[in-house]
């Protein structure tokens, strides 16, 4: 008694590799098998240059804010006092920095003094956010204090302000040029309060990478902004960085604790959180959609398939009446279809790997060629599309499309396996 052969065998592979290859006039569907595969390369190209910029996007978004703003917020609680004066100021912050630099986990606690005020340079002007820091603090502030992206000489910061490239951008400013700062509560006087105008040398511009940051923020020493701002012996908050920002919620409790009763924080959650919640909604509903576009890629199987097991009806019922068993039919038509899929899918992630490795060129060349303005930073908030190519990212989409594939093709195959060999020989 002949041995059955094995699943998968080497004639199953053959015959499966013929059906691919044949032409449409010897009764193969290779037209629909190319549709197939290029429909599945383009879907999980999709799919993969969405996942690597949209976590691209999220990384880049949370490091410029991890990179320049406070991990933690530490302020006091509204006090009024007895003349009905109400005021946040912190008298003894160099006290509580030092408790709360003195918590676990904690890397770094700057006190600061903040205003909104007017800036002017050659007839312009705009709205900034005075930042009072010493110049140990700032040049501890990562995305400032970057000689790769910032201009001038950061020493000499108690000898002027820093401001970002947006504001110099908006002013006109270059190192060594002055800028007049106005803040409306300035000199107290007997007929009331007069605003302040000084003049200070830009001795320093940075780049944080956020264009809302780098448009509104100028730092100034933190001395002088007590004195610009009427802070003389206090300081509006502290400024706290962590070792681990995405699990600040650990050390909140301590935070607190070391910052005295009258103490309320802020983290950099709470002021990103509604975006950051708004970018996983949308990185599920991307997913849900571009796996909806595999899903209509690999059902072009099916109709390649069906019209395969129709026009080699005439085969089938040779190879059945031959001896091969239900079991080897389905296997051909599955490895028809399953090529198909894993071909498509192997070029859609070399495609989709490729243009998250060389998106900056390609951005460039898109914006170059629809005459620029495409990405507009003012709006999405970084200057350039990022992409990260995550290996999590590419084996979801491998799996998803492999997956789909290969259930769509058992439907056809079954029913090639079911096909009675007198019906398909009838008529022949």
């Amino acid at each position: 008694m002949a041995a059955t052969p094995p699943p998968f065998a080497r004639f199953e592979w053959m015959i499966a590799w013929r059906y691919l290859r044949a032409k449409r006039a010897e009764g193969g569907v290779s037209v629909m098998t190319w549709i197939s595969l290029v429909g599945i390369t383009l879907a999980v190209f999709a799919l993969i240059a969405t996942l690597a910029v949209r976590s691209g996007f999220r990384t880049e978004f949370v490091d410029t804010i991890l990179g320049a703003n406070a991990h933690v917020t530490v302020y006091n609680a509204l006090e009024i006092s007895d003349t009905g004066v109400t005021s946040r100021a912190m008298a003894d912050y160099a006290e509580k920095a030092e408790d709360v630099r003195g918590v676990a986990g904690v890397t770094r606690v700057a006190p600061l003094v903040k205003g909104q005020v007017m800036a002017n340079a050659r007839n312009s002007n705009t709205g900034v956010i005075v930042f009072g820091i010493s110049e140990e603090d700032l040049l501890g502030i990562p995305r400032v204090a970057d000689p790769e992206t910032g201009e001038g000489d950061i020493t000499r910061f108690n000898e002027g302000v820093a401001i970002g490239s947006g504001v110099a951008r908006e002013l006109g400013l270059m190192l060594g040029d002055n800028i007049t700062l106005i803040s409306p509560n300035g000199v107290r006087t007997a007929f009331g309060t007069s605003p302040r105008v000084n003049v200070y040398e830009v001795v320093y511009v940075f780049t944080a990478g956020r264009y809302d940051i780098d448009s509104t923020r100028v730092y100034m020493p933190f001395a002088e902004a007590q004195s610009y701002f009427n802070r003389e012996g206090v300081a509006d908050e502290l400024e706290v960085m962590v070792q681990s920002p995405e699990t600040i919620e650990k050390l909140l409790p301590a935070i607190v604790e070391a910052a005295g009763d009258r103490a309320l924080v802020w983290t950099w959650k709470d002021s990103s959180g509604s975006f950051l919640r708004a970018l996983d909604v949308e990185d599920n509903v991307m997913f849900i959609i571009l796996s909806i576009l595999v899903l209509i890629a690999s059902m072009n199987i099916i109709s390649g398939l069906i019209m395969l097991v129709k026009n080699k009806g005439r085969d089938i019922g040779i190879l059945r009446t031959m001896g091969l068993t239900e079991g080897s039919v389905m296997r051909v038509f599955f490895i028809c279809g399953a090529s198909t899929g894993l071909i498509g899918t192997l070029a859609g992630v070399i495609l989709g790997c490729l243009f998250a490795i060389y998106i900056d060129p390609i951005f460039s060349a898109v914006n170059y060629l629809s005459g620029g303005g495409v990405w507009d930073p003012s709006i999405r908030g970084i200057y350039y599309l990022p992409a990260e190519l995550r290996l999590s990212d590419v084996l979801s989409a491998i799996s998803l499309s492999l997956f789909l594939s290969f259930f769509v093709t058992l439907f056809p195959a079954r029913r090639a396996a079911r096909m009675n060999p007198v019906e398909a020989l009838r008529y022949e």
